[in-house]
């Protein structure tokens, strides 16, 4: 019986001592830019703000593992980006990205999303334009299975999906928002749902981020400064520090 509890012991120990392992997916890269224009490139912004963000991770939180999907510009697939998390055995997925819209000069503010579908259009736009990168991808019909990013009709799925990340994941999202809102001091335009590929193939909980719109003049100068990446950064950490402490 000794020998029972004393083994029963080190298993538990063995199961503390595993890391947390956090996955850090900086948005778009290499030939896929994401949003741009004068002011910048949206590839360049994610990729800024998520090293800054893991770095922070890195020095402060000793019992975590970071994993970065991409920590140079390079390109790579959206399932890929989950298969680097699901491959890990990841606890937590985030996303990062910045917004933009089709009008010459877009709002202004900070979001957060998980996984589903509301019906509301700009949700519905926001997913379109994240998800549109697989077509740069050789055969994306067959490895999406027929999945088109540009067809309502192809987001009907995520009405009928079950994700029993979401509480998880909406959580997460709200600590995030109001960093954003208290810690970097930009508008808060709230937690949404939406029918992101990359979200949908992770196996953990999982939010993506949008840092602010391109093509908005006030939230450009931002986001193109290191204050601003920095800002943003130690937002999504404090955020993360108050979810992992839970």
């Amino acid at each position: 019986m000794k020998r029972y509890i004393l083994f029963l012991l080190l298993c538990c120990c063995q199961l503390v001592a595993l890391p947390y392992k956090l996955v850090i997916d900086a948005g778009h890269g290499g030939r896929d830019p994401g949003a741009q224009n004068r002011a910048g490139k949206e590839k360049n912004i994610n990729l800024a703000v998520a090293l800054a963000f893991g770095k922070l991770v890195e020095r402060n939180c000793p019992d975590v593992k970071v994993i970065y999907t991409r920590k140079t510009d390079v390109f790579v697939p959206l399932d890929e980006r989950a298969n680097i998390a699901n491959r890990a055995k990841a606890d937590l997925f985030i996303s990062i990205h910045t917004n933009s819209t089709a009008k010459r000069i877009g709002p202004q503010g900070t979001e957060t999303y998980t996984l589903g579908m509301h019906r509301a259009s700009d949700n519905l736009d926001v997913a379109k334009r994240e998800n549109s990168v697989i077509t740069l991808e050789n055969g994306f019909e067959q490895k999406y299975e027929g999945f088109d990013p540009n067809s309502s009709e192809s987001y009907i799925i995520f009405e009928l999906m079950q994700d029993h990340n979401m509480e998880s994941s909406v959580k997460l999202a709200g600590l995030i928002q109001k960093q954003f809102r208290t810690t970097a001091k930009r508008i808060d335009k709230g937690v949404h749902q939406a029918g992101f590929l990359v979200l949908r193939a992770t196996s953990m909980p999982s939010v993506l981020v949008e840092l602010g719109y391109l093509n908005n003049p006030n939230d450009a100068a931002f986001l193109t400064t290191t204050a601003g990446v920095n800002a943003l950064a130690k937002s999504i950490y404090n955020a993360f520090v108050a979810y992992y402490k839970k």
